[in-house]
C-alpha cells in the first residue's frame, strides 16, 4: 500500500473545521463544493438534519468516495506527465497525490464489503465519475491551486458527514454500527484491533479524510514548484495550517 496510516486515540479526535474564505480562488473553490455537496444530498437522498438509516449512509458514502478518489490520481497524473514532459523533477507531490488516491478507494472498497450496490447506483456513479473527472482534468491543467482548495473545502464536508455518522452511532439512531464488526479489509488496512465495530472504521475514515483536507489546503496556498512538505512528515487530521506536522514518520523521497 501507498499509504497505511495508523491512528492513536488523539489522532482520532477530529473537530469540523473550516478553513476561512478569502479571495476569489477561495470563494470559487467554495462555492463549487456547496453545488457538490447541494447535489450529493439529493441524489443520496442525504438530509444532515435528520438522523439516517444504514442503507441511507451507505449509498452516501459509496457514492461519495467513488468521487473523492478522482482529484488524487487526476493532480497524480497531471504532474507526473508534466514531470516528463519538462524533464524536471517533481518535488515530491505524485506520492502524496496518490496516496490519497489510493486512501479514498480503500474507504469504497471498506464500505463495498457492507453493501454491493444495485445497477442503478452504479449507472449514477458511472456518469459522476465521467463527468467529475473530465471537469476537474480540465480545471487543474487551468488552475492546480484553485482545484487543491477546492478538495481541500470538499474534504470539510467529508468530516462533516462522518461526523454525523458518529452522532447517530452514539446517540443510538445508527445502534447497528456500534456493534457491527469492522470488515477484515479495515481491520487490515489501518491495522486495528479484532474487536473494532464500524464506528472504529468511520473514526479513522474521518481522521483521513481531514488529513486530504489539510494537505490540499497546503497546496492550494503553495506554489506548484515548492517542494511538498509532507514527503517527511505524518500528517496530522487536522491543525493550524500556518505550521507544519510533527517530524515523525516515515521518509517518502
Amino acid at each position: 500500500m501507498l499509504m497505511q496510516p495508523v491512528y492513536t486515540a488523539d489522532d482520532l479526535d477530529v473537530k469540523i473545521h473550516h478553513r476561512p474564505v478569502s479571495g476569489l480562488r477561495d470563494y470559487v473553490a467554495n462555492g463549487l463544493v456547496n453545488i457538490a455537496r447541494g447535489l450529493f444530498d439529493y441524489f443520496t437522498g442525504y438530509d444532515p438534519a435528520k438522523a439516517q438509516t444504514e442503507a441511507h449512509y451507505l449509498r452516501r458514502c459509496i457514492f461519495l468516495e467513488t468521487v473523492a478518489g478522482v482529484p488524487g490520481m487526476v493532480g497524480g497524473m497531471l504532474r507526473h506527465l508534466h514531470s516528463l514532459r519538462t524533464m524536471k523533477r517533481d518535488h515530491g507531490w505524485i506520492h502524496t497525490l496518490l496516496e490519497e488516491a489510493e486512501n479514498e478507494r480503500m474507504h469504497l472498497l471498506t464500505f463495498l464489503e457492507i453493501r454491493r450496490p444495485g445497477p442503478w447506483m452504479r449507472f449514477m456513479v458511472l456518469m459522476a465519475q465521467g463527468t467529475f473527472f473530465n471537469l476537474f482534468f480540465l480545471s487543474y491543467l487551468l488552475s492546480p491551486k484553485t482545484c487543491h482548495r477546492f478538495v481541500g473545502y470538499l474534504e470539510e464536508e467529508a468530516v462533516r458527514t462522518y461526523t454525523h455518522i458518529l452522532h447517530d452511532i452514539d446517540s443510538g439512531a445508527l445502534e447497528a454500527w456500534r456493534i457491527k464488526p469492522a470488515p477484515e479489509i479495515a481491520k487490515n488496512y489501518w491495522q486495528l484491533a479484532n474487536d473494532s465495530t464500524m464506528r472504529d472504521v468511520i473514526l479513522a475514515i474521518r481522521a483521513d479524510e481531514a488529513c486530504h483536507s489539510h494537505v490540499n489546503h497546503t497546496f492550494g496556498s503553495m506554489r506548484t514548484d515548492e517542494t511538498n512538505p509532507f514527503t517527511k512528515h505524518v500528517i496530522p487530521p487536522q491543525g493550524d495550517f500556518t505550521k507544519p506536522p510533527p517530524n515523525i514518520g516515515r521518509v517518502i523521497e
